[in-house]
């Protein structure tokens, strides 16, 4: 599997902006999808978001979706998570994924799965006064 390097984490304000980066280990990613999935303290790893690295298309879980922005370098082998308006409940370590995609709920709820089973360290995110 695809590995990688997270950073760009770190205390923040309410309302503040925060950008992530994470850089990839495999040759190419045009084959991809690449994801940020998050893990706050007690509770389980819940997707962000995820990018078609070929075509980059896009798709956000309800819970960031006007807040967060997804993006890829294609020449750097990068993917970038713009996140603003950061709202403590943000707080978490933030990971990258391959294989992730978009699940439509019953209902309308969107969410970011993924069956990627090779987590890095993260890059921690803290959003606090």
């Amino acid at each position: 599997q695809v590995q990688f390097v997270e950073s760009g984490g770190g205390l923040v304000q309410p309302g503040g902006s925060l950008r992530l980066s994470c850089a990839a280990s495999a040759f190419t990613l045009d084959s991809y999808t690449i994801g940020w999935f998050r893990q706050a303290p007690g509770k389980e790893r819940e997707g962000v978001s995820c990018i078609n690295f070929s075509d980059g298309s896009t798709g956000y879980a309800d819970s960031v979706k006007g807040r967060f922005t997804i993006s890829r370098d294609n020449a750097q082998k990068t993917v970038s998570l713009q996140m603003n308006s950061l709202k403590p409940e943000d707080t978490a370590i933030y990971y990258c994924a391959t294989d992730c995609r978009v699940l439509v709920r019953p209902g309308g709820t969107k969410m970011i799965i993924t069956t990627y089973d090779s987590w890095g360290q993260g890059t921690q995110v803290a959003v606090a006064s």
